[in-house]
C-alpha cells in the first residue's frame, strides 16, 4: 500500500485493513511496516519499535525474533525497526526480496500486506513493487495532486495497481441530497423503534 505523497492517510488505512483481513473467518494477517524513513505502525498499535525490518535487512536477524503480535487476533507486525542511514539500499537489497518471497511462500492462509513510503519521499516504494502481487494506492481528497498520483501510477505500472482508496472525502449538501439513501437505511435498520 502506497501514496503519492505524505500526510494522504495511508499508514491508517493500511492498519485497518489489516485489522479487517485479519477478522476474517479464514485468513491470518501479517503487516510489515517498510517505511524505514518515518515509520508508523508501532504507533498505531502501541508497539516497541526497538527491532524490526531494519535488523532483519542489516544485521540478519531471525523472522521469529522480530515479527510480533499486535493485540488484534490473527494479526501480527513486523515493526521498521531503527532508523538506519541507507534505507533505499536496504529495502532494493536481496536480503528484501528473500523476505517478500520467504513471507509470501511460508504460509498459505497469511494475507502479507506492505506499508511502504510515499513515492514522493522515498525511491523505496518503486522498488517494492516489483517484488508484490498488488498495489493499493491511497489518494487523500483535497491533497493529492494530479500530477503526483499519475507519475505514481506510470512508475508502478497500472497493471500492478488493484485497487484505489479515495480518503477523507468531506460530502456537501449536494452529496448529501444525492446519496441520502444511505442515512435513511442507516436510520432504519439502527432506529430505536
Amino acid at each position: 500500500m502506497t501514496s503519492a505523497s505524505p500526510g494522504e492517510g495511508k499508514s491508517f488505512i493500511c492498519a485497518n485493513l489489516s485489522i479487517s483481513l485479519a477478522q476474517g473467518v479464514d485468513d491470518y494477517c501479517l503487516l510489515v511496516d517498510c517505511d524505514l524513513r518515518r515509520p508508523a505502525q508501532h504507533l498505531m498499535f502501541g508497539l516497541s519499535n526497538r527491532a524490526g525490518l531494519a535488523d532483519y535487512l542489516q544485521h540478519k536477524k531471525k523472522l521469529s525474533e522480530l515479527i510480533v503480535p499486535s493485540g488484534v487476533d490473527k494479526l501480527s507486525i513486523l515493526p521498521a525497526g531503527p532508523r538506519s542511514i541507507n534505507p533505499a539500499e536496504l529495502v532494493g537489497s536481496a536480503s528484501m526480496t528473500g523476505l517478500v518471497d520467504e513471507l509470501e511462500g511460508r504460509y498459505e492462509d497469511r494475507i502479507v500486506i506492505l506499508d511502504s513510503p510515499p513515492l514522493n519521499a522515498a525511491s523505496e516504494t518503486a522498488i517494492l513493487a516489483r517484488h508484490v502481487d498488488g498495489v493499493i494506492l491511497v489518494v487523500r481528497h483535497g491533497l493529492s495532486r494530479r500530477e503526483h498520483v499519475k507519475a505514481l501510477v506510470d512508475t508502478i505500472g497500472r497493471d500492478k495497481i488493484i485497487g484505489v482508496v479515495f480518503n477523507a472525502y468531506k460530502t456537501n449538501l449536494l452529496d448529501a441530497k444525492v446519496f441520502g439513501y444511505y442515512e435513511y437505511q442507516q436510520n432504519y435498520y439502527y432506529s430505536e423503534k
